[in-house]
């Protein structure tokens, strides 16, 4: 079947976004207004999980196997970030001091300072990653920070790639009963669950609606309809809540709830609006991004932690939407070479592990 560019193309700017995001809410605390920090939220992870429903079906063992590949790939980059973080330590440590350490991890924020630093392994660190608890990597904190997608996906792939195959026919009742719950945990806020219900509640209605759309095209007639009814929504939140909101919409992310969900609606109506109507007909940077989406959202979380040792002394030299742009395409810069390398680290871990596996296999 012929690769479908549009949604390789949707996937890196919905990556490309992502970074953005992180550039504004990580280091871009320090210098960038909190408008614009906010409305870098428009296009978010929301996107993923609708793109990764078109591009799902009802084949389990196909989806468990990937889920088996990208766990491993995972296991493979958090050992390569277990053991850059440890080495990074014992360099300090023993070129320098440990208050030259304290004093570097001072740059992420009061959040991030270490009164102790041990030189023997964080073992359980490194089972907690496998297990997807992200507690923090101190020298990448923005790697774990952003971590929290990947535990989610696993969780509603399985979900949705099980209620695809045996219940093909009640999809539309499975996203009525998590968009019923959604309203539910906001209308009754006592009850919203710890954990990643509220999560799944959410995205899953989203993962599910994307493979309504597989094939589709929203026709014309009905867009200025669809667009009509995200701005009545958002008319109806700033009525509701008050001009507050706005600047609570990240508070209201985690776990998702109504201004969040109202703020993402925007960018899924575009994305679906764009679906089968935009034709990509030529791989381009962003197309290369999108199809290698794993490894840049692995590398942005190393690239965006480091940009942070350039914000911090140059935030007070340089306009800051002049600086946000700088520290933005150096960002992506960053991870587009970090990314690479970790292809190649990956490329290497899977080696080892087949020889491991010839070498271990009973003859």
């Amino acid at each position: 079947m012929k690769r479908d560019l549009y949604i390789d193309f949707a996937k890196g700017l919905a990556t490309l976004s992502i970074i953005f995001i992180h550039t504004a809410f990580w280091s871009g605390q320090f210098y960038i207004p909190a408008e614009v920090r906010v409305f870098s939220l428009v296009f978010d992870v929301a996107l993923f999980y609708a793109l990764s429903g078109i591009t799902s079906g009802s084949n389990i063992e196909k989806t468990f196997y990937r889920l088996l590949k990208l766990q491993i790939t995972y296991m493979i980059f958090v050992t390569f970030l277990f053991f850059m973080d440890y080495f990074f330590k014992i360099f300090g440590l023993n070129f320098f001091s440990l208050e030259w350490l304290q004093n570097f991890y001072s740059t992420f924020g009061s959040k991030y300072t270490i009164n102790t630093i041990s030189t023997f392994p964080q073992w359980e660190n490194l089972g907690n990653w496998y297990l997807h608890q992200y507690t923090n990597a101190d020298t990448f904190p923005v790697v774990m920070g952003s971590f929290w997608y990947l535990k989610v996906y696993f969780i509603l792939t399985v979900f949705g790639v099980l209620i695809l195959r045996f219940f093909p026919k009640h999809i539309n009742w499975f996203i009525a009963l998590c968009i019923a719950l959604t309203l539910m945990f906001n209308i009754y806020p006592e009850i919203y669950p710890d954990g990643q219900v509220g999560y799944v509640a959410f995205y899953l209605a989203v993962f599910l609606i994307g493979n309504r759309m597989k094939g589709k095209k929203i026709p014309g007639k009905i867009i200025p309809v669809f667009y009509a009814l995200v701005a009545v929504a958002l008319i109806w939140m700033f009525w509701y809540y008050g001009s507050e909101i706005f600047y609570k919409i990240n508070r209201n992310k985690f776990p998702p709830k109504i201004p969040y969900i109202i703020w993402a609606m925007f960018s899924l109506v575009t994305l679906f609006v764009f679906y089968n109507r935009l034709k990509i007909s030529a791989e381009s940077f962003v197309t290369y991004i999108g199809r290698n989406a794993i490894f840049f959202y692995f590398a942005q979380g190393i690239s965006s932690s480091l940009v942070y040792f350039l914000v911090v002394p140059l935030k007070e030299q340089i306009s800051w939407w002049i600086l946000m742009v700088i520290i933005y395409v150096i960002n992506v810069f960053l991870a587009f070479g970090i990314s690479a390398v970790l292809k190649k680290v990956d490329n290497i871990g899977w080696n080892t592990l087949e020889i491991l596996r010839k070498k271990t296999a009973i003859k």
